[in-house]
């Protein structure tokens, strides 16, 4: 009974309530585990529904156990395209083919590569329990460092993207202290939607700068407007007034905020 592969969503809700660790690519759960991972623990790869992208009137609903090598391989539209970008960030190809998207969130680490590009597509959580289904804006479900809102008997069943998040193009960007293969000291994610010359709405997340992943409103307000010199608008300090970062061994605080706003200048540009 260490070991659980449920092929039912009755059976993983059953096991969930029963205290049995989720198990989706276990590429954050067992290095984490330090010498031995004690069970029980409940592998999610057999369970149906649970994989795969599919649209719907609503938006696209992406199952918590897709893994980052499809969400970055699919064919989706040109606001997602932060978010394939970041898939292409998450680790190395072993860790894309087996990391899961739900798993990356109910991690919750504040340099998560996928949050950011999930919070400028107004990306909500569904939550799956023996009593029914709760539905949860990612900004709500993101608690703080390794801390989330899943309460007892909850599985992460899916990530929804709505139909008015899906619109414009976007683009993704991170600093570390290499190419790949790196914990990120700054990431930052933008989306925007483009008439007529103009910048009509604006989106704008930066990870790694704050106990979660945060969407900074100021700075979106300002990129409203012409297209011409939207990146210039983007103001140091509004950035680092929406932002709460540390000093650790990858970066000061203070290094961090000015990678922030220029990570979100080049974001800006890259999506234009």
């Amino acid at each position: 009974m260490d070991y659980l592969r449920p092929d039912s969503l009755e059976q993983a809700l059953a096991a969930a309530a029963g205290g049995a660790r989720v198990l989706a690519g276990g590429t954050d759960l067992y290095p984490l585990a330090g010498p031995r991972l004690k069970g029980p623990v409940m592998d999610l790869a057999a369970l149906p529904g649970i994989t795969g992208i599919a649209e719907g009137p609503e938006g696209l609903r992406i199952g918590a156990c897709t893994s980052w090598t499809a969400i970055a391989e699919a064919s989706l539209p040109p606001a997602t395209r932060a978010l394939q970008q970041a898939a292409l960030q998450v680790g190395g190809r072993q860790v894309q083919n087996a990391g899961t998207i739900g798993g990356n969130l109910c991690n919750a680490s504040p340099a998560a590569d996928g949050v950011p590009p999930l919070l400028v597509l107004g990306a909500k959580v569904e939550l799956a329990s023996a009593t029914g289904t709760r539905l949860l804006a990612l900004e709500d479900f993101l608690l703080g460092p390794r801390r989330v809102d899943l309460r007892p008997g909850e599985l992460l069943a899916a990530v929804l993207l709505p139909r008015a998040g899906l619109a414009g193009v976007s683009a993704f960007g991170k600093l570390g202290a290499r190419a790949h293969l790196v914990i990120s000291i700054a990431s930052a994610a933008v989306r925007l939607e483009v008439s007529g010359g103009r910048i009509e709405a604006a989106a704008v997340a930066v990870g790694a700068c704050s106990p979660v992943p945060r969407r900074l409103p100021s700075v979106e307000a300002a990129l409203c407007g012409p297209v011409e010199g939207a990146a210039a608008r983007v103001d140091p300090a509004a950035v680092a007034a929406a932002l709460a970062p540390i000093d650790d061994v990858r970066a000061s605080a203070a290094y961090r905020l000015r990678a922030a706003a220029e990570l979100v200048r080049r974001a800006v540009e890259a999506a234009l």
